[in-house]
C-alpha cells in the first residue's frame, strides 16, 4: 500500500470534517451576535452569517489543500501517524485561531452597536426632555 495517499486521505477527510464542525459551530452560534450587531435585521444578519460561512470554508479547506503535499518519506505507519498529527494539529491550531479572531470581531461589532444603540436612545431622551420642558 501507498503509504503518502493512505496520509492525504486520512489528512482530507479529517481537515474536512473538523472545518464542517468548528463553521456549523460558528454559524449557528454567531447568528446571534450578528443579529444584535444588525439591531435585529435578522436577513441582513442571515446574509452576512452566510457569506463568513463560505469565507470560512474557502479559506480553511483551501489552506488544508495548499498543505497537502508531504514532503518526508512515508515508509510505514507511525509516520503516516506523525505526518498527520503535525497537519492536522497546524489545521486545528488555524481553526482556533480563526474562531479567537470572529469572536473578536463579533465583540467589537457588538460594542460598536450596543455605543451607537445608547446615543440614539440618549438623543431620543434629549428630545423628549426638551419637548417636556417646552
Amino acid at each position: 500500500m501507498n503509504y503518502i495517499i493512505l496520509t492525504y486521505s486520512f489528512y482530507l477527510v479529517i481537515t474536512v470534517c473538523l472545518t464542517i464542525w468548528v463553521a456549523r459551530t460558528l454559524f449557528k452560534n454567531g447568528k446571534v451576535f450578528l443579529v444584535d450587531i444588525f439591531h435585529g435585521n435578522q436577513e441582513l444578519a442571515d446574509s452576512v452569517n452566510n457569506l463568513l460561512l463560505v469565507g470560512f470554508y474557502l479559506i480553511n479547506i483551501g489552506y488544508a489543500v495548499y498543505t497537502l503535499q508531504v514532503t518526508d518519506r512515508i515508509i510505514d505507519v507511525q509516520a503516516v501517524i506523525e505526518e498527520l498529527s503535525i497537519k492536522i494539529g497546524l489545521i486545528i491550531l488555524i481553526l482556533g485561531a480563526m474562531h479567537f479572531f470572529n469572536l473578536y470581531i463579533f465583540f467589537n461589532l457588538r460594542k460598536k452597536a450596543i455605543h451607537e444603540k445608547n446615543i440614539k436612545e440618549g438623543l431620543a431622551n434629549q428630545y423628549i426632555d426638551t419637548q417636556i420642558r417646552q
